[in-house]
């Protein structure tokens, strides 16, 4: 093996699968993104925290504002990564908070319905207007067909990096 090469203030050792200019391109876009993230839940931290909720308790009771979900269908829905038991976890809460209740599942026994109470639904209500502020500005800021043309550039991504996911060995 050759010397190791610095590259943005790193260490990377040379192989036989360089990177190609598409893969280059794509590596630096990963920090951004996660940074992009980082001020997404930052933003939702700031519109969350003053009606006493965290970013993740408004995004489990945010799913079910226009019907009632099983933690199944939020973890599906709501997407991030977020494991079922992590969302049950949550949905405890806030029904122990009064935010939101369970009932009755008419399709299945066991895997009760989560829907918001009308302190829950007052709430999301709340947050609406601070959500609708921060992105009416952050918007305006950008543009609105910057952030269009950007939305189609990121599912892009995901769709390309879920198929090499499904089709590579260790996925």
């Amino acid at each position: 093996m050759g010397e190791p090469e610095a590259r943005a203030g790193n260490l990377v050792e040379p192989s036989d699968h360089s990177r190609t200019p598409a893969g280059e391109a794509l590596t630096d876009l990963v920090l951004p993104i996660f940074e992009l993230n980082g001020e997404f839940l930052a933003a939702a931290k700031d519109i969350a925290e003053p009606a006493g909720l965290t970013p993740a308790w408004w995004q489990v009771l945010g799913a079910t504002l226009t019907e009632p979900l099983t933690v199944a269908e939020i973890a599906r829905r709501v997407g991030l990564g977020l494991a079922r038991q992590s969302v049950q976890r949550t949905a405890d809460l806030l029904v122990e908070q009064g935010w939101a209740s369970y009932q009755e599942n008419p399709r299945h026994r066991r895997a009760r319905l989560l829907t918001p109470t009308e302190d829950g639904r007052a709430t999301l209500l709340r947050l609406r207007s601070a959500q609708h502020a921060w992105a009416n500005a952050v918007g305006a800021a950008v543009g609105a067909d910057e952030l269009r043309a950007m939305i189609a550039r990121v599912r892009a991504v995901v769709a390309a990096s879920r198929v090499y996911r499904e089709d590579s060995p260790a996925g």
